[in-house]
Formats: C-alpha cells, sequence, structure tokens
C-alpha cells in the first residue's frame, strides 16, 4: 500500500507529533508514505473564509503535484482533508469553478486523485482484522472518548467515509488495539476551532463542557484526529478549569499515537513527551508500558 502523503503546516508545526506517530505507525503497518515534493499550503480556514478561488486553487496545486506520483493522498490533518475533498468536489462538480482553478494554477485538473484520512486508510484500507494481527501490547482497560469534532465527517457529501452524525471508525480502530471505549454524546460537538486565538474565551467554555461530558462517561482520556481540537483540548485544558470549575486532568492523545502503542511502538517514537497534559500516569495505572515491544514478541493484555 503506497500513498502521496500530505503532512500540512500544521503537521511540521504545532503538530508534529500527529506527524511523527502517523509516519510511525504506517512503517509499523508496512503502509508506504512518499511526501508530496514541494507541496504548499491548503489554504485551511484562512484562504475558504476570505478568496474563494484561493480556497480551491491552493489545495489543487497539491493534487496536481500528487498526480504524477501516481498514488492516492492520505493526510492526517482534519483540515487539511476537507480543504483537499472539497477542492475536488467543487472541480469535479463546478464548471466556473474548474476553468478559474486550471488558470490560476497553469495546468489542467479535474479532481481525479483520491484523497484520503488516515483513518479512512487504517479502518477500510488496510482493515481492522489485519490491524488485530499487529497488535503487541493491547490496550487492555484503557477507557477511551473518541472524539471527531466537526470536520472528519462534515459535510457528508465531500468527506463521506463514516457517519455525519454518529462516526465510529475511530472506536472500532482502537477497539481492535484493545482499548474500552466510552460511547458518550459529544463526539462531533465542536471544540472551538480557530477561536483559539480570538475568542478563548469561547474555546474554554467549549474545552471544559468536552471534556467533563467526557469524564462523567467514565473516560480516561480523549483521542482526537485533528490537530486544532488537540490543541483546544489539551493545551487550553488548565485555562478551562480555571474559568469553569475543577475536574481530573485528561489526557488528549492523537488517535496515532495510541494505536502505535498497541503495535509495541516507544512514547519517543510517537512524540508522547509532546502532550501538555501527560499520560504517563495514566498509561502506568493501565499498565501499558512505554517502551518498544522487541519485533516478535507480544505484552500480556
Amino acid at each position: 500500500m503506497k500513498y502521496a502523503y500530505y503532512p500540512g503546516c500544521s503537521l511540521e508545526s504545532t503538530a508534529r507529533d500527529f506527524d511523527q506517530s502517523t509516519r510511525a505507525v504506517c512503517r509499523a503497518l508496512g503502509i508506504e508514505l512518499e511526501e508530496i515534493p514541494d507541496w504548499v499550503c491548503c489554504g485551511s480556514t484562512p484562504a475558504h473564509t476570505t478568496n474563494a478561488s484561493l480556497a480551491v486553487a491552493l489545495p489543487v496545486v497539491n493534487l496536481q503535484k500528487a498526480r504524477t506520483m501516481g498514488a492516492p493522498v492520505m493526510t492526517a490533518c482534519a483540515s487539511c482533508y476537507a480543504r483537499l475533498r472539497t477542492a475536488n468536489y467543487k472541480v469535479r462538480n463546478e464548471p466556473d469553478t474548474l476553468r478559474r482553478t486550471e488558470r490560476i494554477t497553469g495546468h489542467p485538473y479535474g479532481g481525479e486523485v483520491e484523497v484520503h484520512h488516515v483513518l479512512d486508510v487504517l479502518v477500510n484500507h488496510f482493515g481492522l482484522r489485519a490491524i488485530r494481527a499487529k497488535v503487541r501490547r493491547p490496550l487492555a482497560g484503557l477507557r477511551v472518548a473518541c472524539y471527531y469534532g466537526c470536520l472528519l465527517s462534515r459535510p457528508p457529501k465531500i468527506v463521506a467515509f463514516d457517519d455525519p452524525e454518529h462516526p465510529t471508525s475511530m472506536d472500532e480502530l482502537l477497539a481492535s488495539a484493545g482499548a474500552e471505549m466510552v460511547q458518550w454524546p459529544m463526539k462531533t460537538e465542536c471544540c472551538g476551532a480557530g477561536l483559539s486565538m480570538t475568542h478563548s474565551n469561547v474555546v474554554n467554555r467549549l474545552a471544559h463542557r468536552l471534556l467533563a461530558m467526557a469524564r462523567k462517561a467514565g473516560a480516561e482520556c480523549l483521542a482526537v484526529a485533528c490537530p486544532l481540537c488537540q490543541i483546544n483540548l489539551d493545551l487550553r485544558q488548565a485555562d478551562a478549569k480555571k474559568a469553569h470549575g475543577e475536574i481530573p486532568d485528561t489526557p488528549v492523545l492523537y488517535v496515532t499515537q495510541l494505536l502505535g502503542l498497541a503495535l509495541g511502538l516507544s512514547s519517543e517514537e510517537l512524540g508522547l513527551d509532546s502532550l501538555i497534559t501527560s499520560a504517563e500516569a495514566l498509561l502506568a495505572k493501565n499498565h501499558i508500558d512505554t517502551a518498544s515491544v522487541p519485533e516478535g514478541t507480544a505484552s500480556a493484555p
């Protein structure tokens, strides 16, 4: 399995641990990632809120570069995933947008390059049965609430690889890794997204609401697949508790970090030291070692 990998800006800055753990998990599973050469920013939120032409042209530039690689695109950032998929949808369905985009980029492009999120690749391409066969350190006893956020399953006609209101792919993936999945009603509620910089009080309120509900449902930690969600729930966690009331420290890990632990990868390989709310005590309580598991061996559940 080979993919043209689009890391995007966040995974080369504030979410390096997402990039690190994504690459490490794919190596462990034999999924080949080749980074798109000379990729550019997809535009993310600023482009599509200010310039409709740029919001399509920027992702298309990356898709044109990927086309020469002869492989589908895989990305881990939820925002990058949404922008790349949206660009494909628009050039396929809006003739005026297609003509304008080809004029801006200087190259033809009709939306022919497939774009997949890492969750889609792991669950639907690699497969849960194959994941279970690769688990060497089951996450037995670890109670996890999966938080999908706004962009991974919405709008369904553009991003659809999971149910838009009740997605389950992350739950199924981590259950395959041995974790105990906590059912809770806020897995697709907004965390405040980019308001973290301009209206941090709103993000603090929403983050506290999410964390408190996850804890009430019995979760010990959250799994996420979006850099902005991770920042809002982890980095802002202390501020959220100060403003809205004390709740237990709740580690917020990328799904690839948790899966990587189950695959026998070390905390160093997965970037666990980047977490603001440390998961060290939680993992120790659940007897989940964070050292590398040698090839051909497995830890007891």
